[in-house]
């Protein structure tokens, strides 16, 4: 007993580390788009390696992100949207930004993701 509990712990504590380095990796992005393009460039490369270690070390433990930015916003989906209320019942929505991601494991929704809307088109 004592060790799937250990694991249990281990698997989120691997979680709340991948979730903060969801968000570092977003601002790291906003940072990147400051720089010049030569600097940027030379980041860029370690960004996408730092992604795919994650992806990768998540997917060891049985774990996945799943990013909606830009799909269309359905009330169904696994998102708290933070602005819904800005907007009126009929207006078409899409996720502009995913201020966490949704998790999945093998067994189905881990955690739900957080996000922020915008109107389709604007």
């Amino acid at each position: 007993m004592e060790v799937i509990e250990k694991d249990v712990a281990a698997t989120s504590a691997v979680l709340e580390l991948a979730l903060e380095s969801w968000k570092f990796q977003k601002l790291f992005m906003r940072a990147m788009s400051k720089m010049d393009m030569a600097e940027a460039a030379r980041f860029s490369n370690q960004h996408r390696y730092f992604i795919k270690r994650i992806g990768d070390c998540l997917g060891d433990v049985g774990i996945r992100f799943v990013n909606i930015e830009g799909h269309p916003y359905d009330a169904g989906t696994a998102v708290t949207a933070l602005n819904l209320s800005d907007f009126d019942p009929d207006d078409a929505l899409i996720v502009s930004e995913m201020i966490e991601p949704i998790v999945m494991n093998t067994s189905g929704l881990v955690r739900a993701g957080t996000v922020m809307l915008k109107r389709a088109g604007a």
